[in-house]
């Protein structure tokens, strides 16, 4: 064997590939004979006398000469003739020692004269080449070389400093707090300067995965770098993945940023160019529905290597293969837009024609080396500085972020394209490769406003922890989700895999444990400061307050603890509404000590509480009653259960649910006709093998036949069949492929509008590429409306061209604004969807099945990925899901309420001392499409979160008792600008799908 049988890649980028199809793709034989080949670029190039380039290669030695102009000997060789205005014929003469080999007539075009910023910076991966904490300790490293190299080039040529731009703050961050004062200040004092830039950023993000109220919060510090540092953040820059929420523009803006530098990484996965990508052009205006916008550049090639732009033109290398590759590049780009044709990066569709890039400036990354997580090199300025020496124009400049779009914003704002809406990310489908911890990730974000409102509440300031426990989350959210080879299990490098996804996954569950110990502590805070002292009104045992912390009134379940050392097992109790004096139907589960000996002992209750108000309590009196509750009755065990709004009938011998009826409207709510049932299990799988580094990226699939199997949930079983005083339910369990057993809940609460489904699976662990799905065939039209991060999706509404088309990552709701009937569907744990049908996960993702427009596959989970995301999941895995509808409601409205049960769940806070007020709300809205996320203390001020839903611009007032005084921000303290106060109220002026922060002072 000989190691001609071996190559370094497999279809994965290859400079060496890379490089040669430029050189192609930039030149033009023009003598051709005896395996002889001479090649001809007319290049961008132009010295400083004023003559400009031709470069002229051989398959060997030659002398080259442009008759009566320039002559050169070698096989790459480049000769110089006077700057042209209009096309010129030249005469090529290739001679060798023998005399003339062969002659050519060439025509030397005007060239564009070019300003080129190469943004020095390393792409942060925390994790995928070396375990986390390694990584981060190198990143800090980085800032010491890139303060030293500051330092070392002071006395370069201005264009030729080095220069550093921190992609993700986080290491500045730590960085700034670990190192020694005039380090501290040497390092501010560049920022101060221009010439280290700090981006805004603390990570890379995978948006989508983020909350409004998270995304916000990671923006923060800003402000702070400003105060204490003396340096504003003006840009940031979003890497490696391909997309961003329309919720980014608002959040950025409000921190001050203007300008984003996307570099997106196809990897050979992703076809933005095949749904309109082609037609982004660049730099362009991002803009949100609020009219707020970011300057955006992006990288851009087709098939990936987007933030190695530099490295794969030679700027990290020599000089020397930079003045032979960057001028065919941007010659490329001027003439074709896509200078590399098929098959370069892996992926083996189609080209990728578009438009020649317009304007003569160009945003240009480089790293320090041929790597994520590489370190700063003095080389890119090194380069830069003989550059500007030897040729006129291309001008390079050692440049950070900002410096770009300041030039464009002054040169092209004006002319350039208005894009609006969500830029959806063809990563987010490696979402649903860690399906239980970012289920927690998603609990905890749910938990932390609630937590952080009733700490407010309770008088307690718990920013710092709340702040922390956000960070916690965000950093799971962060978008290196594995190492580059997630199978093995090495404890350095890229193989350190299992190490990886250890500590990734266990944030996850810290986060979501770090949510539930501040929610704990919340509500015991909010009932001692209800609690007064005095006795018990005689006959009342104890007080729940119950606490609704979403935005309207509603009806809905509570379940609360009563303990046995406030009342006695043994003790009868009924619930009494304190706001009218009736009993409320409840149920009790006591915990007994002899089954649950590690567990406090007492009553869970269950009762149904009406028109909560929002951010407010009704308070519920725990009274002693004549006879114990009721105990459950077994319900019809054919599978029916109904409340006064939905009668639901699970099909035992299908495995799914057969009917939803809305009783209300008279109509049925399940497309029986669809391909798949009602909250039917799906599992696919595909015949793609395992453990191969970005083999996803190397896969074609316009058919099915890569989808190797489709299994569903059979055998079901109804285990219990169960009615009390206030619910009915079924429980289901089924035999599935892929799990060891599946369990279906299907519950109605009386009074409660709302059908409520859970999901648990016990997971197999399989290297096997797989998905499942949970199939939702609505008996509607097509979904209109969606929840996003910081905006709301539709089928009208805007997207950024070339964004994924074949999924969605939402938030909590998608709603469908039938004329009679608008029904509304809402997920806990799994963001990800497929509408209409079930796509192959392979690019250009063809779909499996015909389109069904009323249908929801709810993406629970899959391994489709074979780098930087977990290869296998395994262990019991919980899905909920919530399903409304009302005739004549707006689908928005609607949708927000259907999550509000999932996300918003009623607090039963206990207080056990008397209490005065039957019912009180703290802050209300007269806005029905604005929401009050959450209320917040910062020092002795109070912080009201508010969020639109609305497709205009709104004015909504806001209540807050004891209000005294106001300001108003754009979602951050910056920018806070006085509002009038009437009475107890304010108005507040919202953008469309906007967001604004009140703070007040209160009585």
């Amino acid at each position: 064997m000989t190691s001609r049988l071996l190559q370094r890649s497999l279809g994965s980028p290859d400079y060496d590939g890379i490089r040669q199809a430029l050189r192609n793709d930039t030149s033009t034989p023009v003598i051709e004979l005896r395996g002889l080949e001479v090649r001809v670029a007319v290049l961008p190039l132009f010295t400083h006398d004023g003559r400009q380039a031709v470069r002229v290669s051989s398959t060997r030695p030659l002398t080259h000469v442009l008759v009566g102009v320039d002559s050169a000997t070698g096989s790459d060789v480049t000769l110089l003739v006077p700057e042209v205005s209009a096309p010129r014929a030249f005469t090529l003469e290739s001679r060798d020692d023998e005399g003339l080999v062969g002659t050519a007539r060439i025509t030397v075009t005007p060239q564009r004269k070019w300003s080129v910023f190469v943004v020095h910076h390393s792409h942060l991966d925390i994790g995928y080449t070396d375990p986390q904490g390694t990584v981060l300790r190198h990143h800090l490293e980085y800032l010491d070389a890139a303060v030293r190299l500051a330092a070392e080039t002071a006395s370069w040529p201005d264009d030729a400093k080095f220069r550093w731009t921190v992609e993700s703050s986080m290491p500045a961050l730590k960085w700034l707090a670990a190192r020694p004062a005039e380090q501290v200040e040497a390092f501010a004092a560049a920022a101060r300067e221009g010439v280290i830039e700090v981006t805004a950023l603390p990570f890379q993000l995978h948006t989508e995965a983020c909350s409004t109220e998270e995304l916000y919060r990671q923006l923060r510090f800003t402000s702070e770098l400003q105060r204490r540092y003396g340096f504003a953040t003006r840009s940031a820059m979003h890497t490696d993945v391909p997309g961003a929420v329309v919720g980014l523009i608002d959040a950025l803006d409000a921190a001050g940023v203007r300008y984003l530098a996307a570099a997106h990484n196809w990897a050979g996965r992703s076809v933005p160019y095949l749904h309109g990508g082609d037609k982004l052009t660049r730099p362009f205006r991002w803009r949100a529905p609020s009219g707020k916008e970011l300057l955006v550049w992006f990288t851009d090639t087709p098939h990936g290597m987007a933030y190695m732009e530099g490295n794969t033109v030679g700027l990290t290398d020599s000089y020397e293969l930079a003045d032979d590759l960057l001028p065919r590049y941007l010659a490329a780009l001027a003439t074709r837009g896509y200078p590399y044709g098929p098959g370069t990066f892996g992926w083996q569709g189609p080209d990728a024609p578009r438009e020649p890039y317009e304007l003569d400036v160009l945003h240009m990354r480089v790293q320090g080396a041929h790597a994520d997580n590489a370190g700063p090199s003095i080389v890119p300025a090194a380069i830069a500085r003989t550059w500007n020496e030897r040729w006129a124009w291309p001008r390079l400049r050692s440049a950070v972020n900002s410096d770009f779009f300041e030039h464009v914003e002054e040169h092209y704002h004006d002319r350039l394209a208005v894009h609006e809406g969500d830029w959806t990310d063809w990563w987010a489908d490696g979402l649903g490769s860690g399906a239980r911890p970012l289920g927690y990730v998603r609990r905890a974000q749910s938990a932390l406003r609630a937590a952080e409102t009733l700490h407010t509440l309770a008088g307690a300031d718990a920013t710092d922890r709340i702040d922390a426990a956000y960070d916690k989350v965000a950093l799971f959210n962060e978008h290196t989700w594995g190492a580059a080879n997630p199978w093995e299990d090495a404890e350095e490098a890229g193989d350190s895999g299992g190490l990886q996804w250890t500590r990734k996954s266990s944030g996850a569950y810290d986060a979501q444990d770090d949510a539930a110990d501040l929610l704990h502590a919340a509500v015991r805070r909010f009932g001692a400061a209800l609690a007064r002292e005095g006795e018990l009104p005689d006959g009342t045992l104890a007080s729940f307050a119950v606490f609704n912390p979403a935005t309207r009134a509603r009806t809905d379940l509570v379940r609360a603890f009563l303990p046995r050392d406030v009342v006695a097992a043994d003790v009868p109790i009924a619930l009494v509404d304190a706001r009218t004096g009736e009993t409320l139907a409840h149920h009790e589960e006591y915990v007994h000590p002899e089954d649950w000996p590690t567990r406090p002992i007492g009553r869970h209750l269950h009762a149904v509480v009406p028109d909560v108000p929002g951010n407010g309590y009704a308070r519920i009196d725990v009274v002693t009653a004549e006879r114990q509750a009721a105990e459950p009755v077994e319900a019809d065990p054919g599978g029916v259960i109904e409340n006064e709004f939905y009668r639901v009938t699970y099909d035992v011998r299908e495995g799914y649910i057969g009917s939803i009826f809305d009783k209300v409207a008279g109509r049925e709510l399940v497309n029986r006709d669809a391909a798949a049932g009602f909250g039917q299990y799906v599992h696919d799988s595909y015949a793609t093998a395992p453990h191969f580094n970005h083999l996803s990226g190397h896969v074609g699939a316009h058919d099915r036949t890569l989808l190797g199997d489709r299994a569903i949930g059979r055998g079901a079983t109804i285990v219990k069949a169960q009615r009390t005083a206030v619910s009915e339910r079924l429980v289901v369990e089924l035999h599935g492929k892929g799990v060891d057993w599946l369990r279906t809940t299907i519950e109605l609460h009386r009074g409660v509008p709302r059908l409520d489904l859970t999901y648990q699976l016990a997971k197999q662990g399989t290297p096997a590429k797989e998905a499942v799905f949970l199939a939702f065939p609505f008996a509607t039209g097509p979904a209109t409306a969606w929840e996003l991060t910081g905006g709301v999706g539709g089928r009208d509404v805007p997207q950024v061209p070339g964004s994924a088309a074949y999924m969605l990552p939402i938030r909590h709701w998608i709603a469908f604004d039938d004329p009679e009937l608008t029904v509304a569907w809402a997920t806990l744990e799994a963001p990800l969807v497929q509408l209409g049908t079930i796509h192959m996960p392979y690019a250009p993702f063809p779909p499996t099945l015909e389109q069904e427009d009323g249908t929801v596959y709810s993406w629970a989970l899959n391994n489709i990925w074979d780098t930087n995301f977990p290869s296998q999941q395994q262990g019991e895995t919980t899905f909920r899901y919530a399903v409304m509808s009302q005739a004549g409601a707006d689908g928005r409205r609607l949708g927000a309420l259907a999550a509000s049960g999932l996300t918003e769940p009623f607090a039963g806070v206990l207080v056990t001392g008397p209490t005065g007020e039957a019912t009180r709300s703290y802050a209300s809205v007269d806005h029905p499409d604005v929401l009050i996320t959450s209320i917040g203390q910062a020092g002795a001020e109070r912080v009201v979160r508010l969020q639109s839903l609305a497709a205009e611009p709104v004015e909504v007032t806001l209540t807050v008792p004891g209000l005294r005084s106001a300001e108003v921000s754009a979602g951050l303290e910056r920018g806070r600008e006085p509002a009038e106060v009437t009475g107890e109220s304010v108005k507040v002026r919202l953008p469309a799908c906007g967001v604004a922060a009140v703070w007040g002072t209160c009585a």
